[in-house]
Order: structure tokens, then sequence, then C-alpha cells
């Protein structure tokens, strides 16, 4: 397509005589050539078409819980993930030369990372200074001399990149961490295609799976000479980490356990996971935790994300760690001034892609030009640290640019200049039009063992604002989608069998870490009490709105039931057992809409809404797109619900409607969705347990003292309500509301899934099928406790229930409820000493 002239388009309000390159324009505002198809796509879509699909892809983006933790923002941690629908486009042509470029890139710091931990050949011949690399945090010492299989130690790397000035792109920074992106990276891919699947295909646009088929045989290659099939996890610091979702979602999709520094332990030489069936060892760690955190016996004493022991693991080979412990000396910016003559040294080549000129104050010279020119430099440390930014000398005061200039002086070896330049600009929309913004991107690589592979694109941030300001996404940065076009279609391969790259034990799939096990136990827990409290208040609200009576003490005396049963089923105590109840049974509505909206009160709807996002946010990699699209409509309707003045309650129907629905449908995805493992296993106990002890609480509640029948027969018909029951009593019994027919429904019944009957035998059939180690014949701890609260239920004498003794308590009813209550707690502290507690007693498999 041949290039057009930007008056002919959408874009005619674009400014074309931007002071800095254009990436969509040339020197004289026509559009470049790779540019010409997504330019004519877009304007024969319209903007106001291209704006409703962008918010169709943050629509889809924040389903599927894609975010970024802003640490101290005060609207919350979770930061929606933003998606400009603008790419950037890269021609095949221009792609050849920065593909070149980054593998020479990569390779040059593979070679001076050996050399740092391996003979320091750099330092002895005085290519690289001493101070520059001993006075730098990420050169770990205790790394010395530790390398992992193959001739690349730097598994992992990315490269940010923009154009400068001269229209070359150059490389800002190096990411040798733990370089994150690519998971963000290929979920932009995902909503693009969603949202502009036609465009995305005729541009012929390179795709981004190789690049994690290559991450998978990369990370094998590294694993241990003496494993066969290597199992592999990915080691996060948690879900408060600022990417966590990339963790989660990399886990997922490379199909490896997410696991915290908790889950693993150092045994006999080597790491082992903690699973539900034992110890199972690990060979190979994707780490996301940064070097300085990962063993607190001989890095950071003060660590609680890592592994003790993991560093002697490694000086072992008994793990392979990607990236090594102490890659992180690498992003050391000051090293940059170095790199030409270490390439010189190295390849004997000049470096293809150069780097943003920078000055090491370490050196004499140095020292003075930035100190004589620091109101046009950017100053940074060459060790980066949490919190701690780049400063920018043009936003600074006199009295700041004096007080920068001692700070420097007193420790020139601690920072570093770099030139300050406007790089170029990419189109973005911006309201109903589109407007230039400054780019950056970061590419991404992996070292495999023939060499690195470059993923044909990358992460793409633009500034959120005009002019020439920072672009980070801890300040808002907004990321592009970034296409490198091929010069031919791209076809999708036919068959979808990878190499052999992957883990192919059968038993690696039943690896689930105890801590989440412990999760999707608490997940089912959460769900299933808030369910519980939802029915019961909706129940209650009912009682308080249609047909009140109130001058009717039957009437009053069941209302006052429900009432204390909300509080006994919360736990929100004292509740309506307060101190002066009477004053609060007549003006219920504030204690019951702080019941339903109070998040910081321990057993409110919002609070058990809230710990259930929690636990299942930490197992993240766990749940289906569809499961989770679910959680994060239970969320946002979470976020959206505001304290409602007294008065209001009745309106907190449709809240509550909502709520249930939004339940069931998780529910209904797990039942049907979630393969039979473990996971499920614990999550169904969790639910069952959960509606078993809800139940118990309910009925000794509502019956264990003998009231007046008409009484008992409103509460029967409001707990009958509750339980979603009426249609089966009417059903099964077409009589009148009768107590002995509701216990036996509700009680007895093993054929209805809300009865505790069910609820026994379901736990009963799950906790024999979990993993324990057999002595001989006898049960295990779980399984006599169901066996005990199974005989309770079935050698159950109706009638004895219903006897009622001289003090008007039905003993029997309360005393049996009380067993059964005291052995489903004591089956949840069993599975959590058994299984979510680890100490010496799990042997290795």
């Amino acid at each position: 397509m041949k290039p057009q002239s930007i008056t002919e388009t959408q874009f005619q309000s674009y400014p074309s005589n931007v002071n800095s390159y254009d990436e969509m324009l040339d020197g004289n505002g026509q559009v470049r050539p790779h540019w010409a198809y997504l330019m004519h796509a877009l304007n024969e879509l319209g903007t106001e078409e291209v704006t409703l699909r962008h918010k169709e892809s943050l629509k889809l983006l924040r389903e599927n819980g894609v975010t970024y933790n802003v640490y101290g923002d005060p609207n919350g941690t979770n930061r929606p993930w933003k998606l400009d629908p603008v790419p950037l486009p890269i021609s095949g042509d221009e792609w050849v030369g920065i593909e070149a470029g980054l593998l020479q890139r990569a390779e040059l710091l593979n070679l001076i990372l050996t050399d740092l931990y391996g003979p320091r050949e750099l330092i002895r011949k005085g290519l690289l200074p001493m101070e520059l690399v001993y006075n730098h945090g990420g050169f770990l010492r205790a790394c010395d001399q530790i390398r992992l299989n193959g001739r690349h130690q730097l598994v992992l790397y990315a490269a940010d990149l923009a154009r400068g000035p001269d229209q070359k792109m150059w490389v800002l920074g190096d990411r040798t961490q733990a370089p994150s992106g690519s998971g963000y990276a290929l979920e932009n891919r995902l909503a693009m295609s969603r949202v502009l699947p036609t465009l995305l295909r005729n541009a012929q646009v390179h795709r981004l799976e190789p690049f994690f088929q290559s991450l998978r045989a990369g990370l094998n290659a590294i694993a241990p000479d003496q494993t066969d099939v290597p199992r592999v996890a990915v080691l996060t610091p948690g879900p408060f980490n600022e990417t966590f979702f990339e963790h989660a979602y990399l886990a997922s999709h490379l199909g490896y356990p997410l696991v915290q520094g908790d889950d693993l332990t150092v045994r006999d030489g080597h790491v082992w996971l903690k699973s539900l069936t034992g110890l199972q060892r690990v060979d190979v760690i994707l780490r996301r935790v940064d070097d300085n955190y990962c063993d607190p016996l001989e890095l950071r004493e003060d660590s609680r994300l890592g592994v003790p022991g993991l560093l002697e693991v490694a000086r072992r080979g008994n793990v392979a760690i990607a990236n090594p412990l102490g890659s992180s000396i690498l992003e050391n910016p000051g090293i940059q001034p170095f790199l030409p003559g270490i390439a010189q040294h190295f390849l004997g080549q000049s470096l293809k892609l150069p780097s943003i000129a920078t000055w090491w104050c370490g050196q004499p010279r140095e020292l003075e030009y930035v100190i004589s020119n620091i109101h046009q430099l950017v100053i940074k440390p060459i060790y980066r640290k949490p919190g701690v930014r780049s400063v920018f000398g043009h936003l600074l005061s006199k009295q700041e640019l004096s007080e920068w200039r001692a700070r420097i002086r007193a420790n020139p070896a601690f920072f570093v200049g770099q030139e300050h330049e406007s790089f170029s600009t990419v189109p973005s929309l911006v309201g109903n039009g589109y407007e230039p913004r400054q780019t950056l991107l970061r590419c991404f690589l992996v070292a495999r063992a023939e060499g690195y592979t470059v993923m044909p694109g990358g992460l793409t941030r633009s500034a959120p604002e005009k002019g020439d300001i920072p672009i980070s996404n801890q300040m808002g940065g907004i990321s592009k989608d970034t296409w490198v076009i091929a010069s031919e279609p791209q076809h999708v391969p036919t068959s979808n069998k990878p190499e052999h790259v992957g883990d192919s034990n059968p038993n690696h799939n039943n690896a689930l870490p105890s801590r989440a096990a412990d999760n999707i136990f608490w997940v089912g827990r959460y769900a299933e009490r808030a369910e519980g409290s939802i029915r019961l208040l909706r129940a209650t609200i009912k009682k308080l709105y249609i047909n009140p009576d109130r001058d009717n003490p039957i009437y009053e005396d069941s209302l006052h039931s429900l009432l204390r049963g909300v509080t006994n089923l919360t736990g929100t105590w004292p509740g309506f057992f307060s101190e002066d109840p009477e004053v609060m049974l007549q003006s219920p509505d504030k204690e019951l809409l702080s019941v339903v909206l109070n998040e910081q009160r321990s057993g409110s709807i919002a609070n058990s809404l809230r710990c259930l996002v929690q636990s299942g946010f930490a197992v993240r990699d766990l749940w289906s797109s569809d499961t989770w699209r679910v959680m994060d409509e239970m969320e946002d309707h979470l976020n959206r619900s505001q304290p409602h003045d007294e008065g209001t309650l009745w309106h907190m129907q449709d809240h509550l409607d909502h709520l249930i629905t939004t339940l069931c449908a998780f529910s209904g995805l797990v039942m049907e969705n979630m393969t039979r493992g473990n996971g499920w296993l614990f999550l169904d106990i969790g639910r069952r347990l959960e509606r078993s002890l809800l139940l118990i609480s309910t009925l000794r509640t509502a019956f264990s003292v003998r009231q007046n029948d008409a009484v008992e027969t409103q509460l029967i018909e409001s707990l009958l309500d509750t339980s979603d029951n009426t249609i089966c009593y009417r059903q099964h019994y077409r009589n009148y509301f009768e107590l002995p027919s509701f216990l036996e429904l509700l009680l007895l019944d093993t054929n209805n899934p809300r009865s505790l009957a069910y609820q026994i035998a379901s736990l009963q059939e799950h906790v024999a099928k979990l993993p324990h180690t057999r002595h001989g014949l006898r049960l295990s701890g779980e399984e006599r406790l169901m066996l005990e609260a199974s005989s309770i239920l079935s050698l159950a004498n109706l009638d004895d229930f219903l006897v009622v003794s001289k003090d008007n308590i039905r003993e029997n009813l309360d005393q049996q409820l009380s067993r059964l209550y005291y052995l489903l707690s004591t089956l949840s502290e069993t599975i959590t000493a058994d299984y979510f507690r680890h100490g010496s007693s799990p042997q290795p498999l």
C-alpha cells in the first residue's frame, strides 16, 4: 500500500511538525511505508469505532485480572493494566538490525557475567574499574565460581530501547536481574487479537509464542545433568509484588508451579517443593525475586522471600537458577561507557546498538563533566534500590542542584550522569483523536544451547502525557503492542505439538504446593461463607419489609430469632446480642447494613468477599480465564459498593442478588471446568465444611430452644428460603411447614445437596482421597472424624431431636449438633496441620 498524506485520514489533526523524530511520519509529514496499512485500517474504522474497541480491550484486560501493583497508590495497589489501541509497527528490515544488535549485546553481557564470577580478567586488564564492580550491591561475592550448565550464564535478558535524535535505536538500560514484561507483552497481543483480529492478521505480524517455546527449552537446557525430565518452578515474592500478575500468568502459560520461598526447602543438598504428597525435587528455578533476597543464610539475613541454603545447592550444581544469583551486577549503568572497549576485547567488534551517553563519576574527568552539566543530565545511582528513582537535572531548583553536587562529590563512584534526550514519538489514542507520545521499547531474549532467541516485538510503553516526561509503569506509563512486520504472511502451525521442552512426568502435575492448597481451601470456605450470609440476610430483609406485622408478637419473635441468627452465622459479635439488644432489634437497619458493607468488620459479607478475592489472587495461576473473570466481577462490584445511609436497606437486595448470581457462577465454573485433582479436592472440602458449619449454627440458633409453633413455622419458612429449599420441601411433603419434615430435609436427606447429611457424605468421600501416608489398615485422623460424624447422622432418631426438656430446650438436638460442629471444626484444624504446615515429617518422593 502506497504511503498516503496525513490530511487524507482521521489523523489530520496529528501534529506533523513535532520537534523529535516521529515513528509514523517522515520529515515531510508523509506516512512511513510500514505504517501505511495500519493507518489505512484505523482510518477505515474511524475514531469512534477505535475508541469502542479500546474500551473493549481495557474491559477484557480488567476481566482477565491484568494488573500492575503500584506501591503507595492511594487508589489501591492493583492498578488495571493500560493498553493503547495503536500499536508500534517496526519494519522487517529495521528489525533485522535491531535483532542483530540485541543478540550481540546479550552475548557480550553473558561473557562479562561469566568473567566477573570467574577469572575477572576485565578488572585485571583495566577494562572495568574495580570500584565500579565492588561498590555495586548486585555483585555477590558468595556467588563466585558458581556456573550453570552450558556456555550461557545469562539465561534471560531484556533491553530498554529508544530512538534518539540521530534516528538510531539506543540502549537506555539493561535488565538482567529478573526481567519483567514478556508476560504483559503476550497479554497485550492476545487482547489486540480479540478487538482487532482482522487488522492484526492482515498486517503480517510475527507471532510471539515461539519465544515462549524457546523459554521452556532454555530452562530445561540448564537443568542439572543427572535430570532426565527437570521440574521447573517459578519463584515469586508473592501477591503484593508489583508484577505478580505476570508471575502467575507465565507460570500458568508455561505449565510450571508458582511458588513462594516458604514453599521450598533445602534437604540433603537439593531444593524440594513442599507439595501435598510430600517433598518433590526442584531442578530449575525461574526466579522473580531479587537475588539479594533469595537466601537469608548467605545473603540478606532479614529476607522472608527466599529459601535458606539455596545458594549452597546452586554451588553444588544441584539446582539451576535463571537468572543466576548475582546477575544484577550487569544492570549497573556505570558499565555502559566501558562496553565498547569490552566488545573489542571479547568479540573484536563494535557495538551494533549504542548505549545512551553515560559518564561514571568514579573517574575524575567524568566527575567534573557531570558536576558542570548536572542541570542538563539525568543522575542515576549505579545500584537500583526500591523507591529510588532517577533525578532529572532540568527539574531541580538551584538549591537542589547544589545539594546533588555535594552528594555526588561525597561518593562519586556511586553515581552516573546520563544524557537527557527527547525520544521518538508514536501516535496514541487520546480522547477523540490521536496525539504523539514519547515511547520506549523493551525487548526480550532467552538463551538456548545454540544461542539467544529474540522475541519478535516486545513491550512498548508510552508517556501518559505530552512532552518530555519519564516513562515507567509506576508513573502511569501506557503499554502498546509491538508489531514486527514480516515480509510474507505468518501461518499458524498446523500441529501444536512442541519439541520435548516441558514436564512430561505425570507425577509433576500433582505438585500442588501446600500454600496453594491452603489458599484454595479458604477460597472454598469464604465463597460458601459469603453465600450463606447473603442468603440469610436476604431472608431477613424480606421479613423486615414484606408484610411486616410489627404489632404481632409471633412476627416479632421470629424476626428477632433471624436477627440473632445473622449475628451467630456471620460472627459479627456482639451484633444483636449486644448489651441493649431491644433497641437494636427494634431498629436493625444500621447493624444489618454494617454486616453487609463494612469491609473492616470481620465476618461481614464485604469482609468475606475481600478475603475470597485475596485468597484467589494468591493462586491466580490455577484459575481459568472465565473463572477469574467472575472473580474480578465480584471484586469490581465490591469496590463499587459504598456504605449506605440508614433506611436504604431495602435497596440492598439488588446488591445481594447480584452477589449471589456471581457466587453461583463461580461455583458452577469450578464444578464444571476444574479438573478433579488435589486443588479441586481442597476447594470442595472447604465449601462443604463451611456449608455444614453454617447450617449447624443456624439450626442451633433457631431451634435448640423451643418456641411458639407459629414462630417456628415462620422461621422454617424463612430458613427454607435461605437454603433455597422451599420448592423441594413442597414437592416432598405437600403439607404445612412443620419442624419434623424440615429437620429431615435439612439434616438427614442424603439426596438434598443443601442438607447436612449430603455435606458429611461428600466430606467423607473427599477425605478418603486425600494423599495420606497409610499405616496398615488404620484410618487417618480425618477419616476417623468423618466416620463419627456420619455415624451420628446415620443413627439419628428424628423423634429424639424433637423431645423438649422441662427447661424448654431440645437437648438431644442441641447436643448432637454441638458434637457435629466440634467434629467439623476439628477436621478443619487437622487438615491444616497435616497439609498446610510442613515440618520435618514429609519425605522426599
